[in-house]
């Protein structure tokens, strides 16, 4: 179930709220030395305004191969470099990209939110199969059966606490 809410949080962080976030470059791959590797590991991110990203190349010849990946990612950001460094700046969300934007975080929180219930679904399975072969009493699976709810309970309430938080990121101006 852990395992659920680190990718549902993995998941969140990669949708762009109109504020600078490391989170949504996560996907852009780099074509360096030959290779696809990821934007973090051929370049130093860092957030200096709440509207824009600076990535410093730690090699210099990969600043045009850096720029093409932010390009070509389809994240809807132009970026721009002065030769240094590459400057990604933000653009503000319209209401309408805002309410897709939220409907989508709505369905990533159900979508973790079914995963968490699977998960339940197949603890308690195996509890009732450990049963029903004796090797566990009622008692113990009552309890176990308890104790598997309220771990469901309070992973599907910090889903909720991040889709929450996203939602609220997302509306604010």
């Amino acid at each position: 179930m852990k395992g659920q809410l680190e990718h549902i949080r993995h998941e969140l962080a990669s949708v762009r709220t109109g504020r600078a976030s490391i989170g949504i470059l996560d996907s852009v791959r780099v074509d360096a030395y030959g290779t696809q590797v990821p934007l973090n590991q051929v370049a130093t991110l860092s957030v200096p305004e709440s509207t824009l990203i600076v990535a410093n190349p730690f090699d210099p010849t990969q600043i045009g191969a850096i720029e093409r990946a932010v390009q070509s990612a389809n994240l809807g950001l132009n970026p721009s470099n002065d030769g240094k460094v590459i400057r990604i700046p933000i653009p503000q969300l319209t209401d309408e990209r805002r309410k897709e934007l939220s409907k989508i975080v709505h369905q990533l929180a159900e979508e973790g939110r079914n995963g968490v219930r699977g998960i339940r679904r197949h603890a308690n399975d195996a509890l009732k199969k450990l049963l029903k072969e004796h090797i566990i009493s009622e008692d113990d699976e009552r309890r176990a059966l308890d104790a598997v709810q309220k771990v469901t309970d309070e992973h599907i309430a910090g889903i909720d606490g991040l889709q929450g938080a996203k939602d609220s990121e997302l509306l604010e101006r």
